[in-house]
């Protein structure tokens, strides 16, 4: 298939539940990991800066001007060998074979200490869907990921919400979420549902999460309403550490 749809299209049902299943929706329990260290896809190269300067956002609102980053940071190759990124070193990878449907494909889910499942990334998946409702929507992040470039289109990550306190968003799906996307921004005053997906060969790619106060934590705003949650988890170290592990995601050399 060609890209992934347009801001001006929404994910249906089936997609919703393949979504699901793959880490990207809401995930409703912590994931057991075995390890404290990625999987032994990963490359050892560790980094020792004591702090990391935050991506520059562009297209959408930062939270701030820089935001300290986890110390050691380390190296994950996919076991296909096709795409790498960097991680926390106190994070782990999930890497599991024979977990992928026919057809091959990339998978791993990235969780922190707790085992808490933060973003997953997955290759070779099949797209496409129908816009049948639009919601008020806020782009909290924005930006350009030149080096995953397809077909002269760069890709960008993405953090957005969808409804607001007068108007709730998509029913039974979560309502912000983070993550990488081909298809343009909404404009104008409404979006249809959140739709993360970006152009990879030989179909197309996932890498990102939507936003689960179970597992995002956003210290002293437990008691607000989810989208405001959403929107000070932007203000979270976690947060910082998963746009820079997000933004890093690239071809491997």
């Amino acid at each position: 298939m060609g890209s992934p749809s347009a801001a001006g299209t929404a994910i249906p049902a089936v997609f919703l539940v393949s979504l699901l299943l793959a880490g990207c929706g809401l995930q409703a329990g912590p994931q057991q990991s075995t390890s404290a260290s990625p999987s032994p896809a990963a490359t050892s190269t560790t980094e020792a800066a004591t702090t990391a300067a935050a991506p520059t956002a562009s297209g959408g609102s930062a939270a701030t001007a820089s935001a300290p980053a986890s110390a050691a940071w380390t190296t994950f190759t996919t076991a296909d060998g096709q795409l790498t990124f960097e991680l926390p070193a106190a994070w782990s990878v999930r890497d599991p074979a024979g977990e992928l449907p026919d057809g091959g494909g990339a998978f791993a889910e990235v969780t922190n200490q707790a085992g808490k499942p933060l973003a997953t990334l997955r290759t070779n998946m099949a797209t496409g869907s129908t816009c049948m409702e639009r919601f008020p929507y806020q782009v909290l992040e924005s930006q350009e990921l030149p080096a995953l470039t397809q077909n002269g289109t760069a890709p960008r990550f993405i953090f957005e919400t969808r409804g607001n306190g007068a108007t709730p968003g998509p029913a039974d799906t979560p309502a912000a979420a983070y993550g990488i996307q081909t298809s343009q921004l909404p404009t104008g005053d409404l979006a249809c549902a959140i739709f993360h997906f970006f152009t990879w060969p030989p179909t197309a790619a996932m890498f990102g999460a939507f936003f689960s106060p179970e597992n995002n934590v956003v210290p002293g705003a437990e008691s607000l309403p989810y989208l405001e949650q959403a929107k000070k988890y932007t203000q979270t170290d976690e947060y910082w550490d998963i746009k820079r592990m997000i933004t890093s995601l690239r071809p491997a050399a």
